[in-house]
């Protein structure tokens, strides 16, 4: 007889370049610490940006916009992703690069409107009267087919709900059977039942039947409490670009053309400004009768440079909007020419867009930090490394970039692995750089050989 030991069914997740960020790293009182949620030194910006999610957090922040500027590998991407853990799930967070506007089926100022619109959540609060308990009885009475026929149909169901304040009998529609008969719902089930839309939902067995042994994993739940009959308040979140989305795309009918129109792939249509106003206007008669709340999120802009005149001009009145997202946007250009024009910039951001902007510049790292950083990211990748082997990488971070000396921990664990060893000896992070050449180094060579390479 073979057995077989069954592997783990738990999913396991891509080990990414920020994967170690899980937040800003601050104390209560906003100081930055040394080493926290994965953030090693940049105390100032990291304050910074501290003060722009208390901001967010107490909606004093709508309509606003913040730079985040530095060397490539300071940390701007990861100060995004800070902010985005420190304001939790609940607030939406949309990052785009800014090449992401340049798109063959719809317009540059679409693609920038539809990320604005997916950095605003709209929390719906709804109240809604439902029936909930345990089942106790559910009989469908049928009576003869009025259309003629054999056979008989069924009228109404007869199903009783039980609740720890009491019990009580309903008359359903038949209807509402068949949505029995899909949760298959029997005796002894918890379920829950929509007074308006009729819709039911099996919550799982009632624990009273706890002990009896199933074949089928089964969820228990307690009996609920309360009366049978009772309002229920529902929360939904959603962005407005769903909202868009939901009214942008009819339908459909019976006809032939609507029918082979939902067969076809869909091709990417602009939403109209008309649609927007309309849903813009449905949205503030809801907020106003208190039935919606108004989430801004946080619209992240990487490589903001990239963006022409036309974006930048309609980035300016895109923030003077009354449904305005928090925007983040984030370069590492110095000096450099607007694009779309001749005239140069800082950061490559028109003068007029900048004196809008609150700019948070981030610090080259010391050897000190980037060890820290570099011992993080070892133990984010599960690779185990010797105080030798990551005093090289600090020398290698310092020579040419941080980036490529933490792309040096994965080749330097394999090659130690295939030497038989679990540590990654100085030897074998060596024998990877030496493998693999970083920017400054391809850079000089393409210097030094210039004629032998197509120009």
């Amino acid at each position: 007889m073979r057995i077989e030991e069954v592997a783990s069914t738990a999913k396991s997740s891509r080990v990414s370049p920020h994967t170690h960020i899980k937040g800003l790293g601050l104390t209560p009182a906003g100081d930055a610490l040394p080493l926290g949620s994965g953030f090693v030194g940049q105390e100032q910006a990291r304050e910074a940006c501290g003060l722009v999610v208390e901001m967010i957090k107490q909606r004093k922040m709508a309509g606003r916009a913040l730079l985040l500027t530095g060397a490539p590998g300071t940390g701007k991407t990861a100060l995004a992703l800070g902010i985005a853990q420190e304001l939790g799930t609940k607030v939406p967070f949309c990052p785009m690069v800014g090449s992401e506007v340049y798109s063959a089926e719809v317009k540059k100022t679409e693609v920038l409107m539809e990320h604005f619109r997916r950095a605003i959540g709209l929390r719906i609060k709804e109240r809604k009267e439902v029936y909930e308990g345990e089942v106790t009885e559910m009989t469908p009475v049928e009576t003869e087919n009025q259309g003629g026929g054999y056979g008989k149909v069924i009228s109404h169901v007869i199903i009783g709900l039980k609740t720890v304040k009491g019990t009580k009998q309903l008359k359903l529609d038949p209807t509402i059977h068949d949505a029995l008969q899909k949760e298959r719902v029997s005796p002894g089930d918890v379920i829950y039942i929509e007074a308006n839309s009729g819709s039911v939902k099996r919550v799982g067995r009632s624990d009273a039947y706890a002990t009896e042994f199933d074949l089928e994993a089964e969820v228990y739940v307690p009996l609920p409490k309360g009366d049978v009959h009772k309002k229920k308040d529902l929360v939904q979140d959603v962005t407005l670009h769903d909202l868009d989305a939901a009214n942008a795309k009819p339908q459909g009918g019976q006809d032939i053309m609507s029918l082979m129109g939902q067969l076809l792939k869909p091709k990417k249509t602009e939403i109209t400004d008309k649609l927007r106003q309309e849903v813009n206007r449905v949205v503030n008669k809801y907020i106003d009768e208190g039935t919606a709340e108004l989430v801004p999120g946080v619209l992240f802009v990487d490589e903001v440079h990239m963006l022409d005149i036309e974006c930048f001009t309609y980035l300016n009145r895109a923030l003077e909007s009354s449904l305005a997202p928090i925007v983040v946007l984030a370069t590492n250009r110095g000096m450099c020419a607007v694009r779309g024009t001749d005239v140069s910039a800082p950061h490559g951001v028109p003068v007029d867009l900048l004196d809008r902007l609150v700019i948070v510049r981030t610090q080259t790292y010391t050897p000190e930090e980037s060890i820290q950083i570099l011992a993080i990211r070892a133990q984010v990748e599960g690779v185990a490394l010797g105080e030798d082997a990551l005093a090289f990488l600090a020398e290698v971070a310092e020579e040419t970039s941080l980036r490529h000396a933490a792309q040096l921990l994965t080749p330097g664990a394999v090659l130690a692995r295939s030497a038989g060893r679990g540590e990654a000896a100085r030897g074998d992070l060596e024998e990877a750089h030496a493998l693999f050449q970083d920017a400054k180094a391809s850079a000089r060579q393409l210097s030094a050989q210039a004629d032998k390479y197509m120009t």
